[in-house]
């Protein structure tokens, strides 16, 4: 079928749609992203959230159901899956790149680098950063503070 568009399965299509979604608290990713879309099993999306309490929960349902809606498929029911809990592991490499150019050190399981020099000389000044996701480090070289998405 030569120049002919292949249709998205269902699938597919939700997550297109949903890759336009953004975080609430992290704008530069989108909720695919974050891995925070975990299934599309019929017509039912399951989401897990970063943590059990995130507070964000309730805005990325309501923004996931308006994109939804918007893009013609009301009857999709959104379900919220706690098991298994949400890890790092789940952001895609193209989400922990985004992080990385917005200023947040993405996830690692080795040494922290800085975001805007790349010096792996740093420091976390608080576990708490600006979400509760996040802890608040600072460049020993560059001296610029910086969120690192926490390890879970």
């Amino acid at each position: 079928m030569s120049g002919a568009v292949a249709e998205l399965s269902f699938k597919d299509r939700v997550l297109e749609i949903l890759s336009h979604v953004c975080d609430p608290e992290i704008p530069c990713v989108s909720v695919v992203d974050l891995g925070i879309v975990r299934e599309v099993r019929g017509r039912t999306l399951v989401i897990t959230p970063t943590y059990s309490g995130c507070p964000a929960t309730i805005a990325i349902e309501q923004d996931i159901r308006t994109a939804l809606d918007r893009a013609g498929l009301p009857d999709v029911k959104i379900e919220i899956g706690l098991s298994p809990p949400w890890t790092t592991d789940w952001i895609s490499e193209e989400g922990r790149a985004k992080l990385h150019a917005y200023g947040i050190a993405p996830p690692s399981r080795s040494a922290v680098q800085c975001p805007r020099c790349g010096s792996e000389h740093t420091e976390e000044i608080s576990r708490f950063g600006s979400t509760p996701c996040k802890a608040l480090h600072r460049c020993l070289d560059c001296a610029e503070p910086f969120d690192r998405f926490k390890c879970h």
